[in-house]
């Protein structure tokens, strides 16, 4: 048994992703080796095709792998029960999507408080942190406004704060800037780079952004479902 140390968040070991494509099997992903460590600010980047958005699903559990392993928090995601997974995920993963995904008849605070009512968390506590993330993200005093009475930048770092409030192991972000102009994504990513230092949560992107790259500590490059390169680099 692969034995994965207590720093060792995420550890991939001869990953590979077969899909049937009209009765042609397609290898999306070609046995990847990683590891990335707890409180990593990393993305993973490469060319439509080459893997990254497969690679990440396998990561999370949305998708299981061909062959090989995946390790997320010293749990082996294969030789979980559908039911197991699901918690597991919901308890230890905060997603974030390009397209913000709230739900729009809920207010801010309800949207940020979700996975924390499904996990139990009770009500005061959630109150309180939901209060403390608000006030981390810029948006004191927006707990009660619903999601179409704001900016886009504004909805994504609603997203982020619910995907950081339950104070999960690691934050997968899909092109969490690709709905946003510049600017704005520039201050989405500088509040993230923030909160990962506060927090030590792991952050993990798959993008094309060019500011996601330039901030990144490490990159992490797939090219036909294969790492290209991997480039460790100091702060920036």
């Amino acid at each position: 048994m692969l034995k994965v140390n207590s720093d060792e968040l995420i550890v991939t070991r001869g990953v590979r992703k077969v899909y049937q494509d009209n009765g042609v099997p397609v290898e999306a992903v070609r046995g990847i080796d990683l590891t990335i460590k707890r409180g990593e600010f990393t993305a993973v980047v490469g060319p439509s095709g080459s893997g990254k958005t497969t690679f990440l699903n396998v990561i999370s559990g949305l998708d299981m792998p061909s062959d090989g392993e995946v390790w997320l928090a010293g749990k082996k995601l294969s030789a979980m029960s559908g039911k197991e997974l699901s918690d597991f995920r919901r308890d230890h993963i905060g997603f974030i999507f390009q397209a913000y995904n709230l739900i729009p008849v809920l207010t801010v605070e309800e949207n940020i408080e979700y996975i924390m009512l499904l996990q139990g968390v009770p009500a005061g506590e959630r109150h309180e942190r939901v209060a403390r993330i608000l006030a981390d993200i810029g948006l004191e005093g927006f707990a009660g406004r619903l999601p179409t009475k704001l900016s886009g930048g504004q909805q994504q770092r609603v997203a982020v704060a619910r995907a950081m409030v339950s104070r999960p192991s690691l934050i997968l972000a899909d092109e969490p800037t690709a709905n946003l102009d510049s600017a704005t994504g520039a201050e989405l990513l500088d509040m993230m780079r923030h909160l990962n230092e506060k927090s030590g949560i792991t952050f993990l992107f798959s993008t094309h952004d060019r500011q996601i790259m330039e901030r990144a500590r490490r990159l992490v490059t797939l090219k036909d479902g294969r790492i290209d390169s991997d480039v460790t680099r100091g702060e920036r």
